[in-house]
């Protein structure tokens, strides 16, 4: 392949080809060059601010986590197609970025002392009942976060909560609507119907009309289009072994795996905001007369719950439960840090206010033995090792079935072996051919048509796959004998309701013009009477209720109005609407939670106006 590359290159036309590009790139290539790479780590840029490929990046693979938490352990990840969770992450960063414009417009703010409280009354980060950092750091992990990213990102959540609800909250409803509502969700409809079973079975369809169908229908009796492909599947797994680590390896990481533990604080506070209302000085001065009075023997815990003004630990007696380094402000835990147990702490001052600490505890952190890590510690030495392997072999691999004519080659520099897959269409088979670039690699231009092998694809972040087609079977027309049973059956069922339709039309014709008496008796059946059926009622068929009020009021009682309705199993409801009753007053109860529900779902056609309206007046640019 290379060589004739170099070949054709050396003709008149190749020169001709190249010295045109290079005219062209003259004059407009080097600016578009210049902003690919000024834009190569960018994903996109919201009225001049940017979104990167590394935050890009990581929202999809949150959308992916989140994916794969929503359907399940059992869920093949293979079948997520990640060049749609991209689309979808960067729509939603987009739309993101938009919102946090928007409340920064509007001057929405959350304070730092706010977000503490969030995170400190987050049930997600507590164990028994109380804060706990280990569990905040191991949860915050499992989302993708380390700490001052999970206090970037919550910030922003609530800055658009804010600006969400107070666009929402806004939001109203009059005594008329919530009226209206009321009348038409509390109607009851009296009718009457009578129902027509089809008979598929009843129906002749003859040798030609099949034969017609099938003709007409010609494209629909194809056999799918499939492959066999050959594939080489590259582990990661497979170079742990390749990999040794030695003892005094080991134990070097093992004193620092127990260096890194960190004992607890269980911490108590008493809060003096200074504020708009309230000066530096005065707060201090209040602050001072707490800690006279702490000195005389006063309760801690009752001073806490009279003063404090931290709406989250106050109604507790100050308690901020157990925490380790790097959760509180610096001069916070400075302080917290120097006490001894049940000391109290003169005035400290943050950003928040003075602060009266009281140490509580310490929770010495547990050293786990060395016997009893050396598997992890093991595993997390070979990591990097085995990583590096496994990234060497991949770009091995790919130059490999790049540059030879088919996977034998490859397999053999690799010492891997080349597998065999059954038979597959475009939607997919078991096993590796059920993941969705697996299906798009074997059907691509490239190697169904040209014959090539495949670029290397990674299955999931452990193994990477290379593929080519070893077979391709077309798709033909299906005989006639393979399919005619179906048509006959699809054709019959078609004819069955279609008599139906023309009986009950001249049904309703005749009950309209009065040619037909309103209760007679029809193939046998008598009307079925209803009263006062609601819009939800048990043991009618939805598609029936639907149909049912859908029909206009009738406009007396002796002109009923008439209509009719397909259900999914072929039979045909004729239905005779009698009355139309309004319904119950509602209680005060019922109407405001009514009121509440309209209210909340104007809010939200609002918000989705106002996103709507951000993005139309936005200056996008996605790369």
């Amino acid at each position: 392949m290379l060589q004739n590359i170099r070949d054709n290159s050396q003709g008149w036309i190749a020169k001709t080809i190249i010295g045109l590009i290079v005219v062209l790139m003259a004059l407009t290539g080097f600016e578009a060059i210049f902003q690919a790479a000024t834009h190569s780590q960018d994903a996109a840029k919201v009225n001049g601010q940017t979104i990167s490929q590394n935050e890009l990046g990581q929202a999809a693979d949150m959308q992916r986590r989140q994916l794969m938490q929503q359907l399940g352990k059992d869920f093949d990840p293979a079948l997520l197609d990640d060049k749609l969770l991209r689309e979808e992450a960067l729509k939603g960063l987009i739309s993101r970025k938009l919102l946090l414009q928007g409340a920064e417009d509007a001057k929405f703010a959350f304070s730092e002392a706010a977000l503490d409280q969030v995170i400190l009354q987050t049930p997600e980060f507590q164990v028994d009942g109380k804060f706990s950092a280990d569990r905040f750091d191991q949860v915050i992990r499992q989302m993708g976060y380390g700490r001052m990213q999970f206090r970037d990102m919550l910030a922003e959540e609530m800055l658009i909560g804010q600006l969400r609800t107070g666009l929402a909250g806004s939001s109203f409803v009059t005594d008329q609507q919530v009226d209206a509502f009321v009348r038409l969700e509390k109607q009851t409809r009296d009718f009457a119907s009578l129902t027509f079973k089809a008979d598929p079975a009843a129906v002749k369809v003859s040798d030609e009309e099949v034969k017609a169908h099938y003709e007409q229908h010609a494209k629909e009796f194809m056999s799918p289009d499939q492959v066999v492909i050959d594939y080489i599947e590259l582990k990661k797994s497979a170079f742990f072994d390749q990999v040794k680590v030695t003892d005094e390896e080991l134990k070097a990481q093992y004193e620092k795996e127990i260096a890194n533990l960190a004992e607890q604080r269980h911490a108590a506070h008493i809060l003096i905001e200074v504020n708009d209302k309230v000066t530096d000085a005065q707060a201090k001065a209040r602050a001072e007369e707490i800690e006279q009075r702490l000195a005389k023997g006063e309760s801690f815990a009752a001073l806490a719950k009279e003063f404090s003004q931290d709406p989250g630990s106050a109604s507790s007696g100050g308690d901020l439960g157990f925490a380790g380094p790097g959760v509180y402000d610096p001069a916070f835990e400075d302080a917290l840090y120097k006490l001894q147990d049940g000391q109290v702490s003169a005035p400290v001052r943050t950003e928040f206010g003075y602060h009266l600490i009281k140490l509580l505890g310490v929770q010495a952190p547990e050293v786990p033995s060395f016997a009893s890590l050396k598997d992890k510690l093991t595993r997390d030495l070979k990591i990097p090792l085995v990583e590096q392997r496994y990234v060497d072999a991949s770009k091995q691999l790919q130059d490999a079935a790049y540059e030879a004519s088919d996977l034998a080659q490859p397999a053999q520099d690799l010492n891997l072996k080349v597998q065999t897959s059954a038979a597959f269409g475009r939607e997919g088979g078991e096993g590796i051919t059920a993941n969705r670039s697996v299906v798009q690699a074997a059907f691509s231009e490239e190697v169904l048509e040209e014959a090539a092998n495949s670029t290397a694809i990674e299955l999931d972040p452990e193994t990477t796959v290379v593929l080519r087609v070893k077979e391709h079977r077309k798709p033909e027309q299906l005989p006639l004998e393979a399919v005619a049973s179906n048509i006959r059956e699809h054709l019959a069922k078609e004819k069955a309701t279609a008599e139906l339709k023309a009986k009950a039309d001249k049904l309703i014709a005749g009950l309209r013009d009065g040619s037909i008496a309103a209760g007679s008796v029809h193939e046998g059946q008598g009307w079925k009477a209803h009263e006062a059926v609601t819009r939800g009622e048990d043991g009618i068929d939805p598609a029936e209720l639907q149909a049912l009020f859908r029909l206009g009021k009738p406009q007396a009682k002796d002109k009923p109005v008439y209509g009719s309705v397909v259900l999914r199993d072929g039979s045909l409801v004729v239905l005779q609407l009698k009355g139309v009753n309004e319904g119950a007053t509602a209680t005060d109860e019922e109407k405001q939670q009514i009121r509440r529900y309209l209210a909340s779902r104007a809010g939200q056609q609002d918000f989705a106006a106002y996103r709507k309206q951000l993005e139309a007046n936005a200056d996008i640019t996605r790369y």
